[in-house]
C-alpha cells in the first residue's frame, strides 16, 4: 500500500504542476498582453503630451494677440472719441451758421409779397444772399 500511496502522491503532484504550467502560460499570454497595452498606453502619453505643449504654445500666441488687439482697440476707442467730439462740435458750428444763413437770407429778400408760384428762392435769391453775405463778413473783416 505504501507504493501506491506514494504512487497516488506523485501522480497528484504532477496532475498539478500540469495545472501550474497551463496557468502560467495562461499568465505569460495576459503579461504580454500586458506589455503591449503598456507600450500602446506610454505612446499614447507621448501623443498627450506633445499635444499639451502645442496647445499651450497656442494659448501663449492667443495672450499675446489679445494683449496686442487690446491695446490697439483701446487705442482707435479713444481715437474714435476724439473724433466723435471734433464731429460734434463741426455739427453745432454748421448748425449755428445755417441758422445766420438763414437769417441772412430771409434779410435779404425784397420786401415785396411772393408771388405763388415764386414760393420757394431761386438760384438768383441764394446767389445774392450769398453776394450779400459775403460782401458783409469782407466789411467786417472777417472774410478769408
Amino acid at each position: 500500500m505504501n507504493h501506491s500511496f506514494g504512487l497516488a502522491i506523485e501522480s497528484l503532484v504532477a496532475v498539478l504542476l500540469i495545472l501550474t504550467i497551463g496557468y502560467c502560460m495562461l499568465l505569460n499570454k495576459r503579461l504580454k498582453r500586458l506589455r503591449a497595452d503598456e507600450q500602446s498606453l506610454k505612446a499614447t502619453i507621448a501623443e498627450l503630451i506633445t499635444a499639451t505643449e502645442i496647445a499651450e504654445r497656442a494659448i501663449g500666441g492667443l495672450k499675446h494677440t489679445v494683449r496686442d488687439v487690446n491695446e490697439n482697440l483701446g487705442n482707435q476707442i479713444v481715437s474714435a472719441t476724439e473724433l466723435s467730439r471734433q464731429l460734434s462740435k463741426q455739427l453745432m458750428e454748421g448748425d449755428a451758421l445755417m441758422r445766420r444763413l438763414s437769417r441772412i437770407a430771409q434779410a435779404a429778400r425784397p420786401a415785396t409779397p411772393p408771388e405763388p408760384e415764386a414760393a420757394t428762392p431761386d438760384a438768383r435769391s441764394i446767389a445774392a444772399a450769398a453776394r450779400a453775405f459775403s460782401e458783409r463778413r469782407r466789411a467786417s473783416g472777417l472774410a478769408a
